[in-house]
């Protein structure tokens, strides 16, 4: 056998290249497109600066020989595995491909995800997956099921320590679903991707519903029923971009700070909040308005959008400084706390709590849903889930009560209590056990019901009530509230405040980890 020359040595590499940026070939790429959908290689090439994407693992193959898969190879075994940055910071990444064996996990395919987990942590650097896969290989039996478990405890590992991003951009099914439910955010394309532990036809054989694909695990269903996913997007540009434009509100890892936009100071007085309240306090008003006035422009993130919309959960910036905001929604079932609400915005507050991110919160809540739903559904553990995400919080912690802020509601919501920074309360606040009708037919329920004439008699206590209760100042008096501002002047406070807080430090009590009410 003649020896090779080194230019032979180079032709091999460069055919092996092009071998591997095929894929499953041009059929299934072709097959990949007629779906609306973009290949691996074209999401990577999307996400990331151009030129800056690093490949690993590009000629990594399955070690099967069951199955008849001893004939059937192909370089990478179905998953794209590398580094690049997005808007100039380090990311790592890694792209399921579909046109090769469905993007089925295989014992290689679960090694090379874990290597990418293993820098990604070591270099303290957000983690991206680009789900697209049919589950498990079967034909490699349990070796893909090991290939799963190890994922998702490098999952659970790299929680709280890097930021970790799931985008659903396929099929994600059965335990393959377990992955991108540890991370912090889940994205899903409409129409094209869904998730589900059991698909349609072993629902319908067990339990006799008969539903799509798309009404059980679709991105719609996940944005609005579930709660599942918090992004739900038009297309997978869209999705892409909207992991972009998240990216730019965290820092890389738990030890860094969150990227800050030059911003000059200004005339920060926004006197359009000073009619924002309704004279009658029954009457709603949408708390977005709020936000976008107080915040910098065009900067509010929302998440979680369509799932429990009576709470606001979202990133903003604030003179530059990128901030959570939790905030209850006057304009939707009147702010009330209930299950969903409370899950929604203590996982929220965690995340922010894991990456240094200032949190504030906007109040206007009338307290907890009531009802047996609500009882029997385990309000009690979910509420205090938001409880406790907010106990356990050493970020900066600012709220401002609008409205109501009424009875375990009021603690439970960023309180000073709970070790809020600072508390301010506009004009319009409302600090009390509960609202003034309810407490005056409580409280002078003998004497309403003795007088000559009730209806009159409980409006003079509901006024006497409203005059002495609600209102901000007894708890300004406790030191409760830190002040009671002009709405106008919330901006500037803000952003005052904020900058006085950017150096805390808060030392918890020595523990392994607190017990969380799940």
């Amino acid at each position: 056998m003649t020896p090779k020359t080194n230019q032979d040595k180079f032709n091999i590499l460069e055919k092996k290249n092009a071998e591997a940026l095929l894929g499953g070939g041009e059929k299934r790429i072709e097959a990949q497109h007629k779906k609306g959908k973009l290949t691996a290689r074209e999401r990577v090439t999307l996400l990331l600066d151009e030129g800056s994407f690093e490949e690993i693992g590009k000629f990594v193959m399955h070690r099967c020989k069951d199955f008849g898969l001893d004939k059937e190879y192909y370089l990478g075994d179905g998953v794209i595995t590398g580094y690049g940055t997005i808007h100039g910071r380090m990311v790592y990444v890694f792209a399921q491909d579909f046109t090769i064996f469905g993007g089925a996990l295989s014992e290689t395919h679960a090694e090379k995800i874990c290597k990418i987990m293993d820098l990604a942590m070591k270099n303290g650097a957000p983690l991206i997956g680009l789900n697209d896969s049919g589950g498990a290989r079967i034909q490699e039996g349990v070796m893909s099921l090991a290939g799963y478990a190890d994922i998702f405890y490098k999952n659970t590992l790299a929680s709280g320590v890097i930021p970790q991003i799931s985008a659903i951009m396929g099929p994600c099914a059965g335990g393959a679903v377990y992955s991108p439910a540890i991370t912090d955010f889940i994205m899903m394309v409409e129409n094209t991707s869904y998730m589900f532990v059991t698909g349609p036809n072993v629902v319908k054989t067990v339990t006799h519903e008969v539903v799509t694909s798309e009404e059980l695990g679709g991105a719609s269903t996940h944005s609005t029923k579930s709660g599942v996913t918090h992004f739900s997007c038009a297309n997978e540009v869209t999705c892409i971009n909207d992991i972009k434009k998240l990216l730019s509100y965290i820092p890389q890892n738990c030890e860094d700070q969150a990227p800050f936009l030059p911003y000059e100071a200004n005339n920060e007085i926004r006197e359009s909040l000073d009619k924002i309240i309704p004279e009658n306090p029954n009457q709603p008003y949408d708390m977005k308005e709020v936000i976008d006035i107080i915040t910098d422009a065009d900067s509010f993130f929302e998440v979680h959008k369509n799932y429990a919309e009576n709470i606001i959960v979202g990133f903003a910036r604030l003179g530059g400084r990128s901030i959570g905001i939790v905030a209850n929604q006057p304009a939707v079932m009147a702010g009330v706390l209930d299950i969903q609400a409370s899950q929604k915005a203590a996982r929220f507050v965690r995340f922010c709590d894991c990456f240094n991110i200032p949190l504030l919160v906007l109040e206007d809540v009338p307290g907890f849903m009531p009802g047996t739903n609500q009882e029997w559904g385990g309000i009690i553990t979910h509420g205090a889930k938001l409880l406790y995400a907010f106990c356990e919080a050493t970020v900066p912690r600012i709220t401002v009560i609008t409205r109501k802020a009424y009875g375990g509601a009021y603690d439970v919501m960023n309180s000073k209590h709970i070790g809020a920074d600072m508390n301010y309360a506009w004009t319009s606040a409302e600090i009390a056990v509960m609202g003034a009708k309810g407490a005056a037919e409580i409280i002078f329920k003998r004497e309403i019901a003795a007088a000559e004439n009730p209806e009159e008699k409980l409006q003079e206590k509901v006024d006497d009530y409203t005059e002495k209760f609600a209102n901000p100042y007894r708890a300004a008096h406790r030191g409760y509230i830190d002040e009671v501002i002009m709405p106008s002047e919330t901006r500037q406070k803000l952003i005052r405040a904020f900058k006085m807080l950017e150096n805390k430090v808060v030392n918890m009590p020595r523990k392994k980890h607190g017990n969380i009410p799940l």
